[in-house]
């Protein structure tokens, strides 16, 4: 019985019939409930507030902490995967992308080496879009302030897909002189998924959200504070003096110091010169998410 009603706490949920209801988050709306019907492919995060960012540690990036508040939303329960992007692609709905070694485009690896534009436009083409930098932070550690998806402890190949302490990626016996010979994403939904239902929060690729990147949560200011913060210029283009984006998350290519919910790292959007194994999820709105539901009923 504990252990359910610390899941439900983790969650967001069923913290009214513990000690009431919360303090009201100041100009947050009402929560929108998630939908009856289940949404293929995505788990519904129930909105509220939670804490953002750390105060202590070495990554000024995570500083400081804050509380924000965000409107329930739904999320990818797994990356976009190759096969995924590659058949978007051949129908012409999507940019061509992806990665440039071997053995990284396997049906269920997650799609690495696209560019921002590329994982908006995919997302778009299938009515969701990439989600804020809050709301992939949240959904990563719930509002119990956990550190990793699994709670807070480190990272382990247990947990997560990453570089081990040889330097090569789980999984990986022995290591060769190419890149690819240190390791590889492995399918996705390997590991076990965090409270909310979600697979592969921390390690395997990296996730681009749609912010745009700051060197601090102080430096963002008010853009990243309140209700349903979406970052300087709302993650819109042009955006005066920011030039690159966020991806969240770690990788198997990163050692597990960098497989936290609340590790930031920027890169320019356009993924050039060099193509970086990044990846990304989808995030839909309450209303995108019915859509998609009544999308599938009348298939």
């Amino acid at each position: 019985m504990r252990s359910a009603m610390r899941l439900l706490l983790a969650l967001g949920l069923g913290s009214a019939g513990v000690a009431g209801a919360a303090a009201p988050f100041p100009g947050a709306p009402e929560v929108l409930p998630c939908l009856e019907a289940p949404v293929p492919g995505m788990a519904c995060i129930p909105g509220g507030a939670f804490s953002r960012g750390v105060n202590t540690g070495k990554h000024a990036p995570a500083k400081p902490q804050a509380e924000v508040w965000v409107q329930s939303f739904y999320m990818d329960t797994h990356e976009v995967t190759y096969g995924e992007y590659k058949a978007c692609e051949k129908e012409g709905r999507c940019g061509r992308g992806g990665p440039n070694y071997r053995d990284f485009d396997h049906p269920r690896q997650p799609i690495n080496g696209v560019s921002w534009y590329d994982a908006k436009g995919y997302c778009a083409a299938h009515g969701k879009r990439l989600p804020t930098e809050a709301e992939w932070e949240k959904a990563a550690r719930g509002t119990d302030g956990r550190l990793y998806p699994w709670g807070n402890e480190p990272a382990t190949c247990e947990r997560a897909v990453i570089q081990d302490r040889r330097g090569r990626s789980c999984g990986k016996k022995q290591r060769s002189k190419t890149h690819a010979g240190v390791g590889r994403p492995e399918p996705v939904g390997t590991r076990p998924p965090n409270p909310y239902g979600l697979h592969d929060m921390a390690g395997n690729a990296w996730e681009w959200v749609a912010d745009w990147y700051t060197p601090s949560w102080k430096a963002c200011g008010e853009a990243c504070l309140g209700v349903d913060p979406k970052g300087p210029c709302e993650g819109s283009e042009p955006c005066p003096g920011h030039t690159e984006k966020v991806v969240r998350g770690g990788s198997w290519f990163w050692p597990a110091s960098y497989a936290t919910a609340v590790y930031r790292r920027p890169h320019v959007p356009a993924n050039r010169p060099v193509f970086h194994h990044f990846g990304f999820r989808c995030a839909a709105s309450v209303e995108q998410a019915r859509a998609s539901v009544v999308g599938e009923g009348t298939r």
